[in-house]
């Protein structure tokens, strides 16, 4: 039975990138590690946010709609994006997020305690303190190792078919059932990031697709040739998956499970560090190979970004 680590990327729709950069990278204080565009519709950013090393597990990417209108969080989304912070960091985050004005509510579930709040453009996040995951060495004004964000702790699903998607979480992402509590069910993968999925067991009606709401969730794949074999199996237990699609950074298929989510399987390399070193990533703009011809065509028309130090 395969089974993924957990989760590779998530991908949100946003408004003004700029704003963007502040909440992710001067408040939250991930690493810019790529500036690209989205290859589907080369006139929109798509920024790439971190840890240190841009590793898989860490990764939160957006296109940036400047002027879309909002979306719903609702089922067939995922409705909650958590954070996994060290442990003994959570007062430090709760302080940070007020000092940057930044509404906040506090609860507990399986036993842990959650830090809610929404970013910027509405997505809704979380930060939660765990042991597991590597220290993220990105420091950026008053965020250090000892209290920076150290991946996904994972996520929440909101799904139009609870019971279809429970299913497959187990019997096809091999996922391990762990718990219920409330309105939630919880499984576990074996990674030791972005690892810990809940699943919202009954509706929040359905949710639109806008600024403010996750467009899919990516789960990992170890290199090519596990990805196939996950297209193969996944095709096997009756969904269709989409041709491999070459994004530069990793390699992903997609399809849509029975509860409407949009799921993408993304593999571990190449990573973001191929066309730009370790030191230099998220720098400067990036493109693939058959969008360079219009490099200075984007440049103008790219709304130009920075990132800042706001403590």
């Amino acid at each position: 039975m395969k089974k993924t680590a957990g989760i590779h990327h998530i991908t949100a729709i946003v408004g003004h990138p700029q704003e963007n950069v502040d909440f992710y990278a001067s408040v939250l204080g991930l690493r810019l590690v790529k500036k690209t565009i989205n290859f589907d519709d080369p006139g929109t950013y798509h920024l790439y946010f971190g840890n240190d090393g841009g590793r898989p597990g860490s990764i939160i990417t957006f296109f940036p709609w400047v002027g879309a209108y909002r979306g719903k969080t609702g089922d067939g989304q995922v409705g909650v994006t958590s954070y996994a912070i060290p442990k003994g960091s959570l007062g430090f985050w709760e302080e940070r997020l007020k000092k940057f004005k930044i509404d906040v509510t506090k609860s507990e579930r399986f036993g842990e305690t959650y830090l809610s709040f929404d970013d910027v453009h509405g997505l809704k996040l979380e930060l939660v303190e765990r042991e597991e995951g590597e220290v993220n060495n990105w420091t950026i004004g008053d965020v250090k190792p000892e209290v920076a964000i150290k991946g996904f702790a994972g996520a929440t699903l909101y799904s139009s078919s609870p019971e279809e998607t429970e299913r497959l979480l187990i019997n096809v992402m091999g996922l391990e059932k762990i718990g219920e509590e409330g309105n939630l069910i919880r499984f576990k993968s074996h990674g030791n990031i972005g690892n810990v999925i809940d699943l919202k067991k009954s509706s929040s009606g359905r949710g639109q697709m806008g600024v403010g709401v996750v467009h899919h969730i990516a789960w990992r794949a170890i290199d090519d040739e596990d990805q196939m074999d996950w297209k193969h199996h996944v095709e096997n237990n009756g969904f269709i998956v989409t041709p491999v699609r070459d994004r530069n950074y990793f390699n992903a298929i997609y399809f849509r499970e029975h509860g409407e989510i949009l799921f993408e399987i993304a593999t571990d390399p190449p990573g973001f560090a191929h066309d730009e070193s370790y030191e230099t990533m998220g720098s400067e703009l990036k493109l693939p190979h058959q969008h360079e011809i219009y490099r200075d065509k984007l440049n103008d028309h790219l709304i130009p970004l920075e990132v800042k130090n706001l403590d």
